[in-house]
C-alpha cells in the first residue's frame, strides 16, 4: 500500500436551508476514503451529489460539521498542507483584464515567489499545458474556454505541487477540448507524478483517466475502487459487427426478434451493431442476420462504459 496523500474519515457536513423556516440539509453524510500518491482518483457522481462540498473541505474554504480530513497525515486547516496542493474550482473567474502570463504570475506571486521568479514558474507552467506561446499576452477575455482551463490548469501547478484538485475539469467543454484536457491530466500525472483528484459527472472521461474513483450519491460512498473491480460486478458484453445492404431493415428485424436480450445500432453506411450479454446468443445473431442477407465482420468483447457500470453502484 503507498504513501496516502489525502485521508478523509466520516466527514458529514450540514447546512442551514430556508429563510422563515430553516431546515438542516445534510450534503456529505458519512464519507470515507484514501488517495494515494501517484494516482489519478476520480470523484464521481450527479450534480448535487456532494463532489465540491467535498473539495471545498479539503481546499480549507468550509469547515465540516463532522470527521476528519487530512493531506500529507496534515489536518486541511493548516497552511503547510494547502502549500502543497493546486487547486481549479469548476467555475473560476479569472480577471479577464489580465494576460494570460501575467494572470498565472500573479498566483505564483500569492504563493510567496519574487516577481521574476514568478514570471518564469508562469512560462514553465504555461509551456507544461502546451498553451501556445503567442497566446502567453493576449487578455484572458478573448481566450476559448479550453484555452481559458489550460490557464487554469497552469495557475494550479505553477507552485509544482504534490497534489492537484480538479473540480470538474472537462465541464463545459466541447468534446475536442475535453480530448485535449483528459490527455493533458493523464500526461502530467505520467511526467511529474503528481497525485491527482478530479470530480466527474462527466462518466467516460473518468473511465479513460482514472486509477481508482469513488462513486458518491446523495452525500454517501456507493463505491470505492478500482474500475476492474466494478467491471467484475457484470459480464463484460460482446459486440457482433455486420454488414448489410438494408442496414436499417436487418436493424429492426433482429430488434423484433432478440428484444431486451440486445441493443442494436444500425448506420446509413450499412454497418450494424449488436450487443449482447450471453455468448449463447451468438450463433442466434448469426442466424437471423443471415436470414436478411447480412454478413459477418467481427464478434468482440468490449469494455463496459462507466456510465453503465454507474447503475451497478448506485441506487435508483
Amino acid at each position: 500500500m503507498g504513501e496516502k496523500v489525502i485521508e478523509i474519515e466520516g466527514l458529514t457536513k450540514d447546512y442551514e436551508v430556508g429563510f422563515l423556516s430553516k431546515r438542516s440539509l445534510r450534503a456529505l453524510d458519512q464519507l470515507s476514503f484514501t488517495v494515494e500518491r501517484g494516482e489519478i482518483f476520480g470523484f464521481l457522481g450527479a450534480n448535487g451529489a456532494g463532489k465540491t462540498t467535498t473539495l471545498k473541505i479539503l481546499m480549507g474554504l468550509i469547515r465540516p460539521t463532522a470527521g476528519a480530513a487530512h493531506i500529507f497525515g496534515i489536518p486541511v486547516t493548516s497552511r503547510w498542507a494547502r502549500a502543497r496542493v493546486g487547486y481549479l474550482p469548476e467555475q473560476p473567474n479569472f480577471y479577464d483584464y489580465l494576460t494570460a502570463r501575467e494572470l498565472v504570475a500573479y498566483f505564483a506571486e500569492l504563493t510567496g515567489f519574487r516577481r521574476a521568479e514568478a514570471r518564469r514558474r508562469a512560462a514553465d507552467a504555461l509551456r507544461l499545458v502546451r498553451l501556445d506561446e503567442k497566446n502567453w499576452d493576449r487578455l484572458l477575455r478573448h481566450f476559448s474556454k479550453g484555452m481559458l482551463q489550460r490557464v487554469g490548469l497552469a495557475q494550479a501547478l505553477v507552485s509544482a505541487p504534490d497534489l492537484l484538485i480538479l473540480d470538474e475539469p472537462m465541464s463545459g467543454l466541447d468534446p475536442v477540448g475535453r480530448r485535449e484536457v483528459r490527455d493533458l491530466i493523464a500526461e502530467l500525472a505520467r511526467s511529474s507524478g503528481v497525485t491527482i483528484l478530479f470530480s466527474t459527472h462527466i462518466l467516460a472521461d473518468a473511465e479513460r483517466l482514472c486509477d481508482r474513483v469513488c462513486v458518491i450519491e446523495r452525500g454517501r460512498p456507493k463505491f470505492i475502487g478500482r474500475l476492474d473491480e466494478i467491471e467484475q460486478r457484470r459480464a463484460s458484453p460482446l459486440e457482433i459487427i455486420l454488414v448489410a445492404r438494408e442496414a436499417k431493415e436487418v436493424g429492426a428485424h433482429l430488434a423484433h426478434e432478440l428484444g431486451d436480450k440486445a441493443e442494436m445500432r444500425a448506420s446509413a453506411s450499412g454497418q450494424v451493431v449488436v450487443r449482447i450479454r450471453e455468448e449463447s446468443e451468438v450463433d442466434h445473431v448469426l442466424k437471423l442476420a443471415r436470414e436478411k442477407g447480412a454478413k459477418l465482420v467481427a464478434v468482440q468483447r468490449v469494455g463496459l462504459l462507466l456510465e453503465e457500470l454507474f447503475d451497478a453502484t448506485t441506487d435508483r
